[in-house]
């Protein structure tokens, strides 16, 4: 019978390798973008956009954290604040269209960048990688949620 905790510590420790990866290659996939610009910009295409309250609540962040990272997405011009359609003093964020072009050549170039990684892998390993990797984000609990 295989040893529970070693195996815990091991999915820790990779996991863990995982995201350090992960963070260095968004680095090398587009020089303006941080791991966490490229989250945001993706989470605000995905909603079409939304707030900055509501992305920091998402991600469970700090407030000010999100405004900084906002502020940058700004200057680079990838993101805009837009009225609100229910209250036209609360502000929306969307992509810009030069936003929604860096965030498709980054899109691209991660999909790349797995099919390398992965491409010997056959295709019952990966779609056992991608349902337990569903398994894994659907059924964990953040600090704070429910």
């Amino acid at each position: 019978m295989p040893d529970r905790d070693a195996s815990l510590e091991t999915i820790q420790r990779e996991l863990t390798a995982f995201a350090r990866r992960a963070r260095a290659a968004a680095a090398r996939l587009h020089p303006e973008l941080s791991l966490v610009s490229y989250t945001l910009l993706a989470h605000l295409e995905e909603q079409g956009g939304c707030r900055a309250t509501d992305l920091a609540a998402h991600y469970l962040l700090d407030k000010s954290t999100v405004s900084r990272q906002i502020a940058a997405l700004e200057r680079l011009g990838l993101v805009e604040r837009l009225p609100a359609p229910e209250d036209q003093r609360a502000q929306v964020l969307h992509l810009t269209a030069r936003g929604a072009e860096t965030l498709a050549q980054v899109a691209a170039n991660r999909r790349d960048a797995f099919r390398e990684r992965l491409g010997d892998w056959d295709g019952a390993d990966l779609d056992r990688f991608a349902a337990y990797l569903l398994r894994y984000n659907t059924s964990a609990r953040m600090p704070g949620r429910r």
